[in-house]
Parts: C-alpha cells; sequence; structure tokens
C-alpha cells in the first residue's frame, strides 16, 4: 500500500502528519499490510528537514506562493501544480492524505486528475478558502471540532479530533523537571508563539518578566528567528533571578517535558498546539493571532475559553500587565487550575490518529 502525505511546511501540519503516519504503521499488523510506503509533498523549509530526519519519510517539495494577489501567484501555482502532477503521477499512490494549505492544492488536484481517492483532514474550527475550495475534490472530510459540522452540510464530513503524537503525553512531570533544572518551590509557566515564535509574545513577556520571576519560573519558546533578539534583551535586563527563566528557539520533541513541567501555558490558538495542550490537561492562556485567516485562531480560542479550560486574550488591546493580571488570577485559585484542567482532558481526543489511521487504510483497500 502506498500512501502519499502533503500538509504545508509548519510544524502545525507537520506534527499531526507524522501522528498519522506513527498510527498507520502501529496499525499495520492489525490490518494485515504486508507492504507499507510513504511520501511526503511540501515546501521546502527548515522545519520540514528537523521534523523528517527521525522518521525518515521520503518527500519531495513543490514551489508554491502565499500571495493573495492571483497575478503574482500565478507563476508558482502552475510551476507547483506540474511538479505535484509529475510527483503523484510516478508515485501513483492508493490514497493521499492531505492536511490542507497551499502546498496541498496542486498534489489534491493531481489526484484528482489521477482518480486517486483523497482524504483532507481539517484541523481549525473554521476552514481557510482554500481548505473550501479542496474539499470538493476529496472522498472523505476530517474535522477537529464536532460543532464544526454546520460549515460543512456534507454527507462527507466525519469528525476525528485533531491528530496528536502519542510522545506529547508520555513525560512525567518529576523527570521534566530534571530535564530543565527547575526546582518545586516555584511554579512553571511554558509560554509559545508556535513554531515560528510571535513577535507580540516575546515581547509581552519581555516587558514583565522581572515581575513574572519574582512568583513564577518561565520556559519560553520564543521561535528560532527571534531567538537571538530575545536571547540579548534579556542579558541587558540585569535581572538577579534569572536562572529560573529558560529561553529555547523551538522544542522538537523536547516539547514532551515543557508541557509536563509546567501548570500554566501562555500561547497562541494554532489548532495543533491548542489540541495538544487539551491532550496533556494543562489550563492555558491564549492569545490568537490577530491576522490568522478567517480569524481560525480566535475561533480555536473560542471554543476553549467557552469551555472552562483556557482564557482568551485578544492580541490587539492587550496590554503587558493585563497578560500579568490574568495569570496572577488564575494562580491566586488552585480550585480554577484543577477546574481548568479537567476541562481541557474533557476536550481532548487523545484517539484522534488512529481513528483516521484505520480510513485511510480502509478507502486505501
Amino acid at each position: 500500500m502506498r500512501i502519499l502525505l502533503t500538509g504545508e511546511s509548519l510544524a502545525g501540519h507537520l506534527s499531526p502528519i507524522i501522528a498519522v503516519y506513527d498510527a498507520i504503521k502501529n496499525l499495520q499488523k492489525e490490518a494485515n499490510l504486508e507492504s507499507l510506503e510513504f511520501m511526503l509533498i511540501s515546501s521546502e523549509s527548515h522545519f520540514l528537514r528537523e521534523m523528517f530526519e527521525e522518521t525518515k519519510i521520503p518527500y519531495k517539495t513543490i514551489k508554491i506562493s502565499k500571495q493573495t494577489n492571483p497575478i503574482l501567484a500565478l507563476p508558482f501555482g502552475i510551476i507547483g501544480f506540474f511538479q505535484a502532477l509529475i510527483y503523484v503521477f510516478d508515485y501513483m499512490p492508493d490514497i493521499i492524505f492531505s492536511k490542507g494549505g497551499y502546498v496541498s492544492l496542486p498534489v489534491v488536484l493531481a489526484g484528482w486528475i489521477f482518480r486517486i481517492p483523497v482524504i483532507v483532514h481539517e484541523s481549525d474550527s473554521v476552514p481557510s478558502l482554500i481548505d473550501k475550495f479542496m474539499f470538493r475534490f476529496a472522498k472523505k472530510i476530517m474535522i477537529s471540532f464536532n460543532e464544526s459540522k454546520d460549515f460543512y452540510d456534507s454527507p462527507k464530513v466525519f469528525f476525528t479530533g485533531n491528530p496528536v503524537r502519542n510522545f506529547i503525553s508520555q513525560k512525567n512531570k518529576e523527570e521534566a523537571m530534571k530535564n530543565f533544572l527547575l526546582n518545586e518551590e516555584k511554579p512553571v509557566i511554558l509560554i509559545m508563539g508556535g513554531s515560528e515564535g510571535a513577535e507580540k509574545i516575546n515581547k509581552l513577556v519581555l516587558e514583565i518578566l522581572p515581575e513574572l520571576l519574582k512568583n513564577y519560573q518561565i520556559i519560553h519558546q520564543c521561535g528560532i528567528g527571534n531567538y537571538d533578539r530575545v536571547k540579548s534583551a534579556v542579558e541587558k535586563m540585569n535581572i538577579y533571578n534569572l536562572s529560573d527563566y529558560h529561553l529555547f528557539p523551538f522544542f522538537k520533541k523536547r516539547i514532551a517535558s515543557a508541557y509536563a513541567a509546567c501548570e500554566l501555558i501562555v500561547s497562541r490558538a494554532g489548532a495543533n498546539t491548542v489540541s495538544e495542550i487539551m491532550v496533556v490537561g494543562k489550563p492555558s492562556v491564549l492569545i490568537p493571532l490577530a491576522s490568522a485567516v478567517s480569524d481560525k485562531q480566535k475561533m480555536n480560542a473560542f471554543h476553549y475559553s467557552e469551555a472552562g479550560a483556557a482564557v482568551l486574550l485578544g492580541e490587539k488591546n492587550l496590554k503587558p500587565h493585563l497578560l500579568l493580571n490574568v495569570i496572577n488570577e488564575i494562580f491566586k485559585s488552585h480550585l480554577k487550575i484543577i477546574e481548568m484542567r479537567r476541562a481541557a482532558k474533557k476536550l481532548a481526543h487523545p484517539m484522534a490518529a488512529r481513528k483516521i489511521a484505520e480510513e485511510i487504510i480502509k478507502m486505501a483497500k
């Protein structure tokens, strides 16, 4: 059986793809699959190289453009389409699994031309225009939010949840605390801005860092492109208890330890990130990216905040001390933290990857 995977070269797409890949591999014996081959088609990025160096999944990259101006995007679109056409014809898979996004569209179109069945998975509560267009070429559409069914009105829609890698929830707190050289006297806050970091969140954190470090230990993922700038800014602040601040550009698999060690997470509201937060059952403060397409991060965050698992803060008018006050208010009540943990666990879908894997195998057969 040949399975072609496709999605954007960002952690938010690649992590769920790897989760599905692992689930299919785990089902290989159960499904009596003697041969199983995979290939990924994505766009070039450092995340693609780093995240797939361990899985050893062979991959191809195609030219894409995220320009909203069709005249500027057209040359890349034509090149990407013919690249996808060649790769799909050469590999000729039994099924295509798409995580959506610009890079997936030419692959899905190529699959439709060659009459290869396509499954599309939508992570966000609201699909983007590019994903909506792609749905018409899919045999099945899998969604992460059961409440989103109203957007589709199609018999092809199948609720699965968002696939999360197994290792995410496999670290214990004691081991994680040692991993980051943390002590048990002060609570730990994990601050993240997505795979590429978030300049707005970084600025907010730096402005209140001295105040934060009085009461908390901080694990901060600032993004690879922001690391040197944030590190330099922190060093100039001359904070006496800087040993409680742990700065990282990007976590790879160490993210599991970061999740296990923390009591609270401050983060963007990308679908993959919030799905992981729910699986590990952590309270969170979610700051959606204001420029996200279709306000999808805001809708994701609203879903979790309404359920009591997170506090939603709008990015546009967010001031540093408002963020500090919200964090302090959460830690004032142990009962509040327990309630948020329970709400997060209720929203988790740890079997999502297996559900998707079973459907991929079934349709490919």
